[in-house]
């Protein structure tokens, strides 16, 4: 593997621990649970509660029932649904920050990265032009010229705004 490859795996593997580490036990609890809830085991040991506790008021397993409306049991679910809908949104919101910050890395390395080509086009250019090389100016000179991230959101921003008033 790479060298530079196996760094930046590195890297990325020590920042989601230490972000892990550093997260509140309130959010580590709320991941954890909703690990849980999401996964195969949970659904199974709900449909095996649920139908037991049917079947136990229904009279099918012989003993008294102790819910024979089911209002205890609807009760309990609703509850359940409220706690978990909001383990799953404290979840979501810590994965949107992620997934924010990460974004943000991806442009800055984005827009160094233009900035560095831009520079490698211009280095090339004149390398060109000293040893004779053809180059379309034209093209060239529209490479040369350094992205500005503000000029792309804001064009990104009046196309947007365009979109939205033909709908």
């Amino acid at each position: 593997m790479n060298p530079v490859l196996a760094r930046n795996i590195e890297v990325l593997q020590q920042e989601r621990a230490r972000t892990v580490s550093e997260s509140p036990a309130s959010d580590r609890i709320a991941d954890a649970i909703t690990r849980f809830t999401g996964s195969m085991i949970f659904v199974v040991v709900h449909l095996v509660a649920v139908a037991g506790w049917i079947a136990w008021n229904t009279g099918l397993l012989g003993l008294p029932p102790f819910d024979d409306t089911f209002v205890i049991l609807a009760t309990a679910a609703s509850v359940e649904a409220i706690f978990l809908s909001t383990f799953v949104l404290i979840s979501q919101n810590r994965a949107a920050e992620l997934a924010s910050r990460r974004a943000d890395l991806d442009l800055q390395i984005n827009l160094l990265a233009e900035h560095e080509v831009t520079r490698l086009v211009e280095l090339v250019s004149r390398i060109a032009e000293h040893v004779g090389v053809p180059v379309d100016q034209g093209e060239i000179a529209e490479l040369k010229k350094d992205v500005a991230a503000e000029a792309v959101l804001e064009k990104i921003g009046d196309e947007e705004a365009k979109l939205s008033r033909r709908s």
